[in-house]
């Protein structure tokens, strides 16, 4: 039975291309209900284009794995009446492919009805997905289709269903790769992807002599990219699960991992020592030059995919819960347009290193530039040294620690750029027409630009909230000294009646962003002591997944909550949670743990806890996301919120929920 499964899903992949040739779906469905009191008969018609077999939800021996799947989304809101009722002309047949298993399908059109009861409100929205499998020609093709459906307990005549917006399967593969290529071109503006791009310039200055060999480079690099977010990011959340992605990203060993890869090329780049292959590696590249050529570059495009999944993962997150419930050609393709987007430019300013290494031979600007990168190299090793502390509430970088190192380093670089500081293998600066060392324009500006980033920290050593990079800094309460300490207890506690948060205020309150303490917003960190905030003080719940070390979360915070209109309407009209995703040693009471099927793992943390909530109630794996509810927990807009720096649509959207949360509770 092994070998079966493993044929079956080796012919799906090679059926990959002719799925991708399908403009369209080759089954179409419409959703209907009947409401009768209590009880909804939900009805899902399929109708199949000329040319293909539809199969049965009917598995008619355990030999025929080849038919449809309906699957609910379990919820305290209804249950499911009796099994799933299927109406049609069924034909059968021996199907060859699978050890002459009996199977069922339709040609023209099907009828599935369940019966489901509604148990406590008199709107519900009612999820799930379906798996099919479509047979054309000799292919067998699998396809998933995720919907969400509103119902209501109310008599009368059937109603069309109404289907949530912004389902991908219900899209071409072109649409996906568009919205996914979008979406790549947006993480290259994120400052991990950006900040490595200094790190590929001298990666290819040091390795092109020619143009050539800086042609076939970038052409390495690019593919290297694209392999590797499109197929290993792939693989990997099929494997383990939808928060595969997002925990390496936040994994303290991890960060462990690309801290001292940073700090070694930081201290190489000083010109401490060169890394280079053992002579044995080199006498092997030697002779197969080509292969061992695209091996180095593909590990460099490695470290790029690995260091920047805290800022690419909220823009993935849809593609990855989709990839992790079965679905192989919508993420298979998205994931491709991402990276395409990704490589672009790497690959564009790759296509010119000889113009890079022309003028490094003057003047030692090469060297100047190696230099450069070695300083940023150690700022940002600095960076993933402090997401690894934060994971482990070890405090030994916190935020005032972190701005002293920054400072330093920073200040360093500018006394090198203009000359006060030499190292070993620098050489002397060009002279002018008197025979005196002079400073370049370039390398002026360059330092006026580091010792001005070094003057513009200087002031958050006493607590100022320096917007610029509050994404970069550890959370404001890791620091010890301000001078603006903060609000009162009074302050914070207003506005929610007797209830104050209390779960996990002692673990994450010293997380909470600057802009929360500063105008004393009370977050609550527990889903259900938000839920019954929510419901005491009659106002509705906004649901903030982030996370300690989300940099998109502390620029949404930075540059949107900060605003004084967003802020008004935060504290008086909202009951706010803040759901850590990352939480690693925050542990569940044994009698809380539970296994998820849709992270595919044991929940034993306070992460993974709102993690599984977040995919299994909202289908997202995304921070930051926001979800506003009523008091019945049931969602005020159709869609979540995610990361958009315009305060003017984020103060549209909330009012827009407050409007529609006094409409339901006159």
């Amino acid at each position: 039975m092994k070998r079966f499964y493993c044929t079956f899903f080796l012919s799906l992949i090679f059926c990959i291309n002719q799925t991708t040739a399908q403009a369209q779906n080759p089954v179409q469905f419409s959703f209907t209900q009947e409401p009768s009191g209590n009880e909804i008969l939900l009805k899902i018609k399929a109708v199949v284009q000329p040319g293909n077999q539809l199969f049965s939800v009917k598995k008619f021996s355990e030999d025929a794995p080849v038919h449809t799947q309906i699957k609910f989304d379990t919820s305290a809101s209804y249950i499911l009446k009796d099994s799933v009722a299927e109406k049609g002309a069924a034909q059968q047949t021996v199907e060859a492919d699978f050890n002459n298993a009996l199977v069922i399908f339709f040609t023209d059109s099907v009828e599935w009805q369940q019966k489901i009861e509604v148990k406590t409100f008199d709107t519900v929205n009612i999820k799930g997905t379906l798996t099919y499998f479509v047979k054309t020609g000799s292919a067998f093709n699998s396809f998933e289709k995720p919907f969400s459906i509103k119902v209501a307990k109310e008599k009368g005549a059937s109603v069309t269903a109404l289907k949530s917006t912004g389902d991908l399967e219900t899209k071409s593969l072109g649409y996906i790769f568009l919205v996914s290529f979008l979406g790549g071109l947006l993480a290259l503006i994120t400052p991990c992807v950006f900040s490595m791009i200094p790190v590929t310039v001298g990666f290819f200055t040091k390795r092109s002599k020619t143009r050539e060999q800086g042609i076939r480079n970038a052409l390495y690099y690019s593919i290297s990219i694209i392999l590797i977010f499109t197929v290993l990011g792939f693989l990997i959340t099929l494997i383990f699960g939808p928060a595969a992605l997002n925990k390496l990203a936040t994994n303290w060993i991890a960060n462990l991992v690309f801290f001292l890869i940073f700090l070694i090329f930081g201290i190489s780049f000083l010109g401490a020592f060169d890394i280079q292959l053992p002579s044995s590696w080199q006498t092997a590249a030697d002779s197969k030059a080509s292969t061992t050529s695209f091996t180095g570059i593909f590990f460099m495009a490695l470290t790029l995919a690995l260091v920047s999944f805290s800022c690419t993962g909220p823009i993935i997150g849809n593609l990855i819960v989709l990839a992790s419930k079965g679905s192989y050609f919508g993420p298979l393709v998205g994931m491709f347009g991402f990276s395409v987007a990704l490589a672009l430019p790497f690959t564009l300013f790759a296509f010119f290193p000889s113009l890079i290494s022309g003028l490094g031979k003057a003047g030692g600007w090469l060297n100047s530039v190696k230099v450069t990168l070695g300083f940023l190299e150690l700022a940002l090793a600095l960076k993933f040294l402090s997401n690894a502390d934060l994971a482990k509430g070890w405090r030994l970088v916190d935020r005032d620690i972190f701005l002293c190192l920054w400072i330093v380093l920073f200040g360093l670089l500018g006394l090198y750029l203009l000359g006060k500081i030499k190292f070993h293998h620098d050489g002397e600066l060009a002279k002018n027409d008197f025979d005196q060392p002079f400073v370049s324009i370039p390398r002026l500006f360059f330092a006026i630009a580091s010792l001005s980033f070094m003057v513009y920290m200087i002031p958050g050593l006493w607590g100022a909230p320096l917007k610029g990079i509050s994404a970069f800094l550890p959370p404001y309460g890791t620091q010890d000294y301000t001078t603006n300490s903060a609000v009162s207890v009074a302050s914070h506690q207003t506005n929610n009646g007797s209830i104050t948060p209390v779960k996990y205020v002692k673990e994450l309150g010293p997380y909470e962003p600057e802009v929360v303490k500063k105008f004393g917003l009370v977050t609550f960190f527990d889903y259900d002591e938000a839920v019954a905030a929510s419901r005491q003080a009659k106002k509705p719940l906004m649901l903030d997944f982030t996370g300690i070390n989300c940099i998109n979360c502390r620029k949404m915070e930075a540059q949107v909550w900060s605003s004084p209109e967003v802020m008004k309407r935060l504290k008086e009209n909202f009951i706010i949670a803040s759901l850590y995703t990352d939480v690693q040693n925050i542990y569940l009471p044994e009698n809380e743990e539970f296994d998820s099927k849709e992270l595919d793992e044991r929940v034993n943390t306070v992460g993974e806890k709102f993690s599984h909530l977040q995919v299994s109630r909202y289908g997202v794996l995304a921070q930051p996301f926001y979800i506003f509810l009523d008091g019945q927990e049931q969602k005020l807009a159709a869609d979540g919120y995610g990361y958009d720096p315009d305060v003017q649509k984020f103060i549209q959207h909330l009012d827009n929920v407050t409007a529609e949360y006094k409409k339901r509770n006159p």
